[in-house]
């Protein structure tokens, strides 16, 4: 075989032929399994889908396969780069979600950015899948896609880079607010972006009843004395700033605030966070520079997160999406609630126990009981909230 040009580079060697296969679940070693497996015997079970469609959810790979699907237009940190170069990621979620959830995954990379052309090729592609995980949208298309996909299909939809990272957001700041012994009616927040991943942790971080949050972008606090927000802009400030009279800059907001959350690729001042409360909260999570550096988040801040796997306390989205899908799964779950995600919170966040301290408010992804409490807690949402199927 001929080398490849990277030869030699680990990371390049690993992903020789990419890191997906599809396996056979069916021996076939002979004529009367391969007759079971396919014609004739195959006919007898699409007959009885055909007259029960729910039939499917027996007798297919599809209730247990998730399409991770993508345009390639905001992929982690490199941006608008393209369905083909965005497929090594799409890969490695495919391969996250059977690693750590037991969930099959499909990578699907479209060569659209056309808002009303992806919705369409999801919904003709839905039949072949149990949910869909939207990946690397760029804001502010990634509301309006997952929006009218959730009305049109009735299999979970769930946009990871929104939801997934407020989920685990949600469990960390739990534990934070335990450690530093604040409540979570009184505490104050600054979330600088507002793109996918600061309006989701905005809207978890209200639904768990937090009230006083500052969400910035470029142009400042959003709030309704702005005549430059989108519709997703503009209901977020309403439920947010306009409650305080939050307004101004982010130097305005971070002045005696308890909590700073960023998930906007910025820089933050030394002088901005040394503005803030005593026993701070600090999260930066862009990666590969988190907004403000640990080594000086420390100098003011109690508690310090970041995205990263190479400090204390990673705010890593894979503590939430597998168990989440499989949790979905397991209960044929027609979405996935507000309701379900705060649940995965929250169990994420319990399992830290006793061994809560300043660099453990999160579980690792390698802590074997993640993928289990997270899918329990899921289950029993999606019946508490009338979304469960069985």
């Amino acid at each position: 075989m001929a080398t490849h040009p990277h030869a030699g580079d680990p990371v390049f060697d690993l992903h020789v032929g990419g890191k997906m296969e599809i396996l056979s679940t069916a021996a076939l070693s002979g004529p009367d399994e391969l007759s079971l497996a396919y014609t004739p015997g195959v006919a007898r079970v699409c007959e009885a889908i055909a007259a029960d469609p729910s039939m499917t959810q027996h007798y297919t790979w599809v209730p247990n396969t998730v399409a991770v699907v993508t345009d390639g237009t905001a992929v982690l940190g490199l941006g608008d780069i393209g369905p083909a170069a965005a497929m090594p990621v799409m890969e490695g979620k495919a391969v996250l979600f059977k690693q750590f959830g037991g969930v099959d995954a499909v990578p699907i990379c479209l060569d659209t950015t056309d808002v009303d052309e992806i919705i369409e090729t999801v919904v003709r592609l839905a039949p072949s899948f149990g949910g869909i995980n939207l990946e690397d949208i760029s804001a502010p298309r990634c509301f309006e896609i997952e929006a009218r996909l959730k009305e049109r299909l009735d299999i979970p939809v769930f946009h990871d880079d929104q939801h997934g990272t407020a989920v685990v957001a949600l469990a960390a700041l739990t534990n934070a607010l335990r450690l530093t012994g604040r409540d979570a009616a009184t505490v104050r927040v600054v979330v600088q972006g507002a793109g996918a991943a600061g309006v989701a942790v905005a809207r978890i971080l209200l639904e768990a009843g937090i009230k006083d949050i500052a969400v910035l972008d470029r142009q400042g606090v959003l709030n309704s004395e702005r005549s430059d927000l989108t519709e997703v802009k503009a209901a977020l400030a309403r439920d947010t700033a306009d409650h305080f009279g939050r307004r101004g800059t982010l130097a305005d907001v971070m002045a005696g605030a308890d909590v700073y959350i960023g998930v906007s690729g910025g820089q933050v001042p030394e002088e901005i966070v040394a503005s803030m409360a005593d026993d701070a909260i600090i999260f930066g999570l862009a990666n590969p520079t988190p907004e403000v550096h640990p080594d000086l988040a420390h100098k003011y801040a109690r508690v310090v997160a970041t995205g990263r796997s190479d400090f204390p306390n990673q705010i890593n989205n894979v503590l939430a999406f597998p168990g989440i899908f499989r949790g979905a799964f397991d209960v044929h779950a027609t979405a996935i609630t507000e309701g379900m995600k705060v649940a995965a919170a929250t169990a994420l966040a319990e399992l830290v126990g006793d061994d809560l301290g300043e660099d453990h408010i999160i579980p690792s992804p390698f802590d074997p009981r993640v993928p289990g409490a997270v899918r329990e807690a899921v289950a029993a949402a999606a019946r508490a909230d009338g979304v469960a199927r069985r």
